[in-house]
């Protein structure tokens, strides 16, 4: 699972990993889903491909779910987003967005980190930027 050039992007605070309503599906069972953004600045990837992922704890149980992949720009930018559908057979008790690259990055500035629960178990709209 984990890779040895895997970076962290930033940690999921547990009151948004608590907002998220949990869907029953067909094929999946219980999932929760959120909205993840990442505007990156990536010093020694630049033109290579990279992944967004997040990792989290169900229960006692790691799992990880790959949220988009991309090319990092010639200027060593690059934004990743998507819609993470997280397995959950227990409860979800620690999430953290990661990045995945074939070869380490020389550095790594997080510009912006963006996690918001798609579905909220009490039906409010709060955003969170963290």
């Amino acid at each position: 699972m984990p890779s040895a050039n895997d970076r962290l992007i930033g940690p999921v605070p547990a009151q948004i990993i608590n907002l998220a309503r949990t869907l029953v599906t067909a094929y999946d069972g219980r999932v929760a889903e959120f909205n993840i953004a990442a505007w990156l600045q990536l010093v020694g990837l630049e033109r290579l491909p990279v992944s967004l992922m997040i990792r989290y704890l169900d229960g006692e149980q790691r799992r990880e779910v790959a949220v988009d992949h991309g090319n990092v720009g010639a200027h060593g930018k690059v934004l990743l987003s998507g819609i993470a559908r997280l397995s959950v057979k227990q409860k979800i008790q620690h999430a953290e967005v990661f990045l995945r690259s074939a070869v380490p990055a020389q550095s790594m500035l997080v510009e912006e980190l963006f996690v918001q629960a798609v579905e909220q178990a009490n039906n409010d709209k709060r955003q969170a930027l963290v």
